[in-house]
């Protein structure tokens, strides 16, 4: 009997969140140019700066070209650039009264939490296709395996529901658009250039070294590239970086859940 309704509790639970996950999913159907403009920033990194470095031979890569070292973090760029203003959404829902409906249902808080991580998933997944194209059409050697390309898949879908939740948290704490939107701007870029996306951490300094072993997007890249790439290398060990991300999302859900009826004061 107890058996049975931990079932029900859990039933419930996966059902409240993927209601919430595709009722952003709809918005993202109806929003094509949204995904389009999304492409624009990882084509400019490795059109531009991928191909302008990798004639520079400047970054030691190791056995891989630059652009097969590069491709993977920008994937993870993307995803984390999506991924960290996903907050200023439930701050709009909030203005609409959106927010207060969802906090009035009987919906765990943990679910909707979670229900709108999976949505940014969904916006992660779609920013995999669009590197995946760009990176096919300048000969990055990318890892034709399925069970890679599903691990991949996983990489990109737990980063995203990572960073948006850290995201719902800001949105919680702050509660105005303007706010959010300069903390946001403010920790994408050292995010970024504190990880190995772009250049190897071996060739950081001591002080760089540092941070990035305590940044999340280090080890979504360092997956990315032991299962995007062709002989690429994990680091830390793919089973490690996907244990990390997971442990970080699980301790952001706990903190959004519980910040999340603030977001409607």
């Amino acid at each position: 009997m107890r058996f049975g309704s931990y079932l029900a509790i859990l039933s419930n639970f996966v059902g409240d969140t993927l209601t919430i996950a595709e009722l952003e999913a709809r918005k993202l159907r109806h929003d094509f140019t949204d995904l389009i403009t999304r492409a624009v920033q990882p084509a400019l990194w490795l059109l531009i700066f991928g191909e302008v470095m990798a004639t520079l031979r400047a970054i030691p890569t190791g056995n891989l070209s630059y652009m097969d070292f590069m491709a993977p973090g920008i994937l993870a760029q993307s995803v984390l650039f999506i991924a960290i203003f996903y907050g200023i959404a439930v701050i709009w829902e909030r203005d609409l009264g959106i927010v207060h409906k969802f906090l009035a249902s009987p919906a765990p808080r943990s679910a909707l939490v979670l229900g709108k991580a999976l949505s940014a998933g969904e916006r992660g997944l779609a920013q995999a296709a669009i590197v995946y194209l760009l990176a096919l059409s300048l000969g990055v050697h990318l890892n034709g395996n399925i069970v890679s390309f599903i691990g991949v898949l996983a990489v990109v879908i737990v980063g995203s529901a990572l960073f948006s939740t850290f995201s719902l948290i800001i949105a919680c704490l702050v509660k105005t658009r303007e706010r959010f939107m300069g903390i946001g701007q403010v920790l994408t870029m050292p995010l970024f250039f504190a990880s190995n996306a772009i250049y190897p951490i071996s060739i950081m300094p001591g002080w760089l070294q540092l941070i990035s072993q305590i940044n999340p997007l280090t080890y979504e890249v360092d997956a990315l590239r032991g299962l995007m790439i062709v002989g690429g290398p994990s680091v830390y060990g793919v089973a490690f970086d996907f244990a990390f991300l997971l442990i970080a999302v699980a301790v952001n859900v706990i903190v959004a859940a519980r910040l999340y009826p603030r977001v409607a004061v």
